[in-house]
């Protein structure tokens, strides 16, 4: 009896701590973890079989994990790079979320996937005052010209104040559109406008207090330019890639809680001069697949090869999920030759980007190309994941649902 009692007390203290106050300007968030339903519903479509059947029996607690990276912060059903979105991340358990950073015409730095997608991930096509400072404005489409709607926005057009106006919306565009508002009318039917109403912006410094706030570690991405360098005639590349990581240094932020992205080998390479306490940690992300025709499977391909990487200073490569998966000869998913050498040369791997295929009954799209054949179900994902994470290795995982990372590290005992 004494015990129960002793229990119920300590029930009730629990819960009295979490109903007290905020300070002004803190976040409270949960003890735990807030999956909800969508990392069960992946289980319950799963393949029968030892992996669905332990999946099956986790019921949580769920914590925060450092495997978990939120993607744009919680890019499925929130606007990207906003701040519902990346309290979202964070309430999922993501234990990292990433702010894509890009710079204003005033060369302050701001969180957006691209220096030039405010025409579909913002309002910005219909505030005429800001519209029309757009690179290029709205033009409508025409069917018998044959012309789809367009439209370029970019936040080098306009300053931090200018953007801070803005309101954050799900990226997509409708090229029949014949007016702005129709134009920005274009989500995704696999994704939701339910939490899109007030996307609140963010800057590089607004996001960095935030996801410093929520206990969460930080990987901002520096994006290439898509304005010629140097801007204004005297904000080079080396300048931007320099003010990036200062912001975190004026924050406090160690470097141990930093990792730094870009595209290019070349930033990576600044920073393993100029910044080697932040390079250490630093992910060089892959896209010469695009570029340079790297094929995962034909080693001759991979220019730098992963020694020639390694050698350079980089310590972690980060691919697309194609390039670490391929199909055996009985059709099952396993590691492809470009995991298996990348690791061999002693490089780390985060891949990107879970849960962005839209669903997978259809065998997914960009991101599940090499192993098309063998997907036909949500549930997949979670197979795909546990590839990813048993066999190929990967230190973490970007998504774009961060629940479903966190859901999984914590059922395999990850950190």
């Amino acid at each position: 009896m004494l015990a129960r009692h002793r229990t119920a007390l300590l029930s009730f203290l629990l819960a009295l701590g979490a109903a007290l106050p905020v300070a002004a300007g803190e976040i409270a968030l949960p003890r735990e973890a807030q999956l909800g339903p969508r990392p069960f519903y992946l289980v319950d479509k799963m393949k029968d079989g030892p992996l669905k059947q332990q999946l099956s029996q986790c019921t949580g607690p769920f914590h925060k994990t450092d495997f978990s990276i939120g993607h744009r912060g919680a890019a499925l059903q929130f606007p990207e790079h906003s701040r519902e979105s990346y309290l979202a991340a964070a309430r999922m358990g993501a234990g990292v979320i990433e702010c894509d950073v890009t710079f204003t015409r005033d060369r302050q730095l701001v969180c957006r996937h691209s220096q030039c997608d405010l025409h579909t991930t913002t309002n910005i096509l219909t505030v005429p005052d800001l519209a029309s400072k757009c690179t290029q404005p709205f033009s409508p489409a025409d069917p018998a010209a044959g012309r789809k709607a367009s439209a370029k926005c970019c936040t080098s057009d306009i300053t931090l104040a200018e953007f801070k106006r803005l309101t954050a919306k799900m990226d997509g565009f409708n090229p029949d559109a014949r007016t702005p508002e129709e134009y920005q009318n274009g989500t995704p039917r696999w994704r939701t406008d339910l939490y899109a109403n007030s996307g609140t912006l963010m800057s590089h410094d607004e996001s960095i207090a935030l996801i410093k706030s929520l206990g969460a570690k930080f990987t901002p991405e520096l994006k290439a330019p898509e304005v010629a360098m140097p801007f204004d005639g005297d904000y080079t590349q080396e300048t931007y890639a320099t003010q990036m990581l200062a912001a975190y240094k004026a924050a406090g932020i160690p470097p141990s809680d930093v990792f730094p992205q870009s595209f290019s080998l070349k930033d990576i390479l600044y920073w393993v001069k100029t910044e080697p306490d932040f390079a250490s940690q630093a992910l060089y992300l892959e896209d010469r697949y695009e570029k340079a025709g790297l094929d995962p499977n034909r080693p001759e391909t991979w220019k730098p090869s992963m020694q020639e990487l390694k050698a350079s200073g980089v310590a972690i490569l980060g691919p697309p999920i194609f390039a670490m998966l391929a199909l055996n000869d009985k059709g099952e998913i396993v590691p492809s030759a470009y995991a298996r050498a990348a690791k061999a040369a002693g490089l780390d791997l985060i891949g990107w980007s879970l849960e962005r295929d839209g669903p997978l009954n259809r065998g997914g799209a960009f991101y599940h190309k090499s192993v098309k054949a063998a997907i036909d179900r949500d549930g997949d994902t979670l197979t795909v994941l546990d590839v990813l994470a048993r066999q190929v290795g990967v230190r973490a995982m970007f998504s774009d649902w961060p629940a479903t990372t966190t859901f999984y590290a914590n059922c395999m005992g990850m950190k």
